[in-house]
């Protein structure tokens, strides 16, 4: 029996993002140490992908291709997070959305959705540049966007700022639960847009059970870490994941030393805990559908924008055509609509979302979207095709193919797309997947390499640009 709101040809949607969370640092994606019970949970009953890709590992440009179905070049016209520059000449970004809409001037996910009749709703981070309102959310609920977990400013419906008591996360979780509630006996099904911040620095802003939850001792950590048998240590970096903008931007007392010993490990930990987190969220979110009979007709996707370097290369952050910035969990749940299975054939990225999602709901795809529908790779589909990779942006301006075996990189200047270097990198998956050799100046598989330098140039050349708030 179907019961909630919706109907089986117009399931409910949920869309579960979390920020920063790569996909190696969860328990289903073959991690021994963190807990994610809950997302392990999603993943067996659900389709897991596991090779799902970022198109852009930098939090604006990531959501705004996942809204979007296009590439951030495409729906921003840009290739970083928006910012504006001060008078003292230094950058930052703005704490809440543009009016009007400057960015993803293409119909967008959600307004496809209330075309099919959907309420739609946002709760949770945002940071794109364009408000939710423009972009077709009925209701919004989200903080500014530099990032605290306690003492966060909202607001609602673009109304007045107002301040939480306690931890942001759990507050937004309430919210996603009242709302959720309130959905039970409502006719139209609704497209809700989850966002969950953590585990985004600051790292050391949670409560005390997720501080203290891992040994820093039995963190495992990826070959690529070392550096002539060194681990990375880089205190301003350290800084930046433990209290991020009360740090780099407010310089506040308690910001400026490092706790005691403090290193790689520590910081992972700490992470680990962030992840632990994050999971608990998503049992809440499930226990809310099945509390509210909602379970049975809803959809729930869950990923992240991007991944975390957290020390790989002597890296930290994001924004790299590395694995570690670029590889994000991707669980599609749908209890009586998909058979639970493991993808391995497919390379899934964040713009095939919103034309799989249309295309369950049985709505059409839009020719803007550049993504694909990847409802044919679901048991019952017809199968997946053949796998040619995807593409990804980065604000540094490294432009890549992600193939099933192979990561092709070349380098333009992110202002203008001027091709810098078609050469920049060439990695071997299969016997390199922590890219310690960058294969560039080799001899061997240089036709391999000259086909995918074509095949991104290419795709460069080809793909349009954003311009004035207008598609091409």
């Amino acid at each position: 029996m179907v019961t909630g709101s919706a109907s089986p040809s117009r399931p409910n949607v949920i869309l579960c993002i979390c920020d920063q969370l790569r996909a190696f640092e969860v328990g289903c994606y073959g991690n021994k140490v963190v807990r994610t019970p809950h997302l392990d949970r999603l993943a067996a009953e659900g389709v897991r992908f596991e090779t799902a890709v970022s198109n852009n590992p930098v939090c604006m440009p990531a959501r705004s291709s996942l809204l979007s179905g296009q590439y951030s070049r495409t729906c921003m016209g840009a290739l970083g997070n928006f910012s504006k520059r001060q008078a003292d000449g230094s950058t930052t970004m703005p704490e809440y959305p543009a009016d009007g809409r400057p960015h993803l001037p293409a119909p967008s996910l959600p307004e496809m959705f209330r075309t099919l009749g959907y309420d739609t709703a946002l709760i949770g981070k945002w940071h794109i540049h364009s408000a939710p309102g423009p972009l077709g959310f009925d209701y919004s609920l989200y903080p500014r966007v530099h990032h605290r977990h306690s003492g966060q400013s909202f607001v609602e419906n673009d109304g007045e700022e107002f301040q939480v008591e306690g931890f942001s996360v759990r507050f937004e979780s309430d919210q996603v639960g009242g709302y959720l509630r309130d959905r039970e006996n409502r006719a139209n099904p609704f497209f809700l847009y989850y966002s969950i911040s953590p585990p985004h620095m600051p790292l050391m802003d949670a409560p005390e059970s997720y501080l203290d939850m891992y040994d820093p001792a039995d963190i495992p950590l990826r070959p690529n870490v070392y550096r002539d048998g060194r681990l990375p240590y880089d205190e301003h970096w350290f800084k930046v994941y433990l209290w991020d903008f009360l740090f780099y931007e407010r310089d506040l007392p308690f910001t400026r030393m490092l706790p005691p010993g403090f290193d790689l490990r520590h910081l992972i930990a700490l992470y680990y805990g962030m992840t632990t987190w994050v999971d608990d969220m998503v049992g809440r979110l499930m226990h809310f559908l099945k509390a509210y009979q909602l379970a049975e007709n809803t959809i729930v996707v869950f990923l992240s924008d991007h991944g975390d370097n957290l020390g790989s290369h002597h890296l930290f952050n994001k924004g790299r055509l590395i694995e570690e910035s670029i590889r994000i969990p991707l669980v599609f749940h749908a209890p009586g609509r998909l058979k639970p299975r493991v993808d391995t054939a497919t390379t899934a990225q964040l713009i095939d979302v919103m034309p799989t999602l249309l295309s369950l709901c049985g709505g059409s795809v839009p020719a803007h979207v550049q993504g694909r529908d990847l409802s044919s790779a679901f048991p019952g589909g017809t199968g997946p095709k053949e796998d040619e990779g995807v593409f990804v942006e980065t604000s540094q301006g490294q432009i890549g193919l992600r193939t099933p075996t192979h990561t092709y990189g070349i380098r333009v200047d992110p202002e203008n797309g001027k091709v810098l270097d078609d050469r920049e990198c060439f990695y071997d998956l299969r016997s390199d997947p922590y890219q310690l050799s960058n294969l560039r100046d080799a001899r061997h598989d240089k036709g391999l390499a000259a086909g995918l330098r074509d095949r991104v140039l290419a795709w460069h050349h080809a793909t349009p640009w954003m311009h004035s708030g207008a598609y091409p």
